[in-house]
C-alpha cells in the first residue's frame, strides 16, 4: 500500500531557513522531520513512499539517496513548486495500484495507530478518512466572571474544536473529484456536501512543525526522550 507525502511546501512561516532548505529537511535531532514521518509509516509495516516534490525537491531527493534506509521504496516525484496540493496528488495517479493509498502532510507527528486507521477507512465506505485531532491553542486562556473578575488562567489548553491532523487514508474514487480545485477547501467541501468523508478520531498526541518555535518544541521533545512519536 502506498504512502504518499505532501512535502513540497515553501514553509514560509519557518522563517530564514526556509530560504535554505524545504521545511521537510528540517530537523528533529539529527533526521529531517520527513525522515521521521516516513519512520511513523515504516515501523508499522508501510515502507513504500511517493515524495510529491515542490520546492527545492532536489534537496530532499539527495537526501534521501545518500542516506537509504533498509526495506524503503521511494518515488520522487516532481510536482511543481507551485503546484497546489490537488495538483500534486493529481500528478503521481499513475503511481497508485491499489484502491487505497495513505496521504500524509510533510510537517505533522503522531503516535497513531495506522491499521486502526485504516480498518476505519474500510468499514465506513468513505473516499477519505482524514485523522481528527483536537485543535492546541496558540495561547493561554484567561476565564473571566460575571464581574469581569478572572477567575482561571489555562496556559495553552486543549481545545474543543476537531482540526485535520493530516494522516489520511484515501480511495483511489478521489480522482475523479481533483479537478474541483484546492483539495481542502474545495475537493473536500464536495465530498463532505455528498458524505464522503469520514473522520477517524485521534485523541493521541499529534503535533505539527509549522513554525520556527514548533520545531524547537519538537526537538526539546526528542532531547529529553518525549518524542510521543517514537514508536520503534
Amino acid at each position: 500500500m502506498k504512502t504518499v507525502i505532501l512535502c513540497g511546501g515553501k514553509g514560509a512561516r519557518m522563517g530564514s531557513i526556509s530560504e535554505k532548505i524545504p521545511k521537510p529537511l528540517v530537523l528533529i535531532g539529527d533526521k529531517p522531520v520527513l525522515w521521521h514521518i516516513m519512520k511513523i509509516y515504516a515501523a508499522q509495516g508501510f515502507s513504500d513512499f511517493i515524495l510529491c516534490l515542490g520546492y527545492k525537491g532536489e534537496k530532499v531527493r539527495e537526501y534521501f539517496e545518500k542516506n537509504r534506509e533498509d526495506g524503503w521504496r521511494i518515488s520522487f516525484v516532481e510536482t511543481g513548486a507551485e503546484s497546489t496540493k490537488s495538483e500534486r496528488i493529481k500528478r503521481v495517479r499513475d503511481l497508485i495500484d491499489g484502491e487505497d493509498f495513505f496521504l500524509a502532510y510533510g510537517d505533522d507527528v503522531t503516535n497513531i495507530d495506522l491499521h486502526r486507521v485504516l480498518e476505519f477507512h474500510r468499514k465506513a465506505g468513505s473516499i477519505i478518512t482524514i485523522t481528527a485531532v483536537r485543535m492546541p491553542s496558540q495561547f493561554g486562556i484567561v476565564e473571566i466572571d460575571g464581574s469581569s473578575l478572572v477567575t482561571r488562567f489555562r496556559e495553552k489548553p486543549v481545545l474543543n474544536e476537531w482540526i485535520n491532523g493530516g494522516f489520511m487514508v484515501v480511495n483511489r474514487e478521489v480522482f475523479d473529484y481533483i479537478h474541483l480545485g484546492e483539495l481542502e477547501s474545495e475537493v473536500f467541501e464536495a465530498l463532505a456536501a455528498q458524505k464522503k468523508i469520514s473522520a477517524f478520531i485521534h485523541i493521541g498526541e499529534w503535533k505539527a512543525m509549522n513554525t520556527l518555535k514548533d520545531s524547537i518544541e519538537l526537538n526539546e521533545l526528542w532531547e529529553t526522550g518525549k518524542a510521543f512519536w517514537k514508536t520503534w
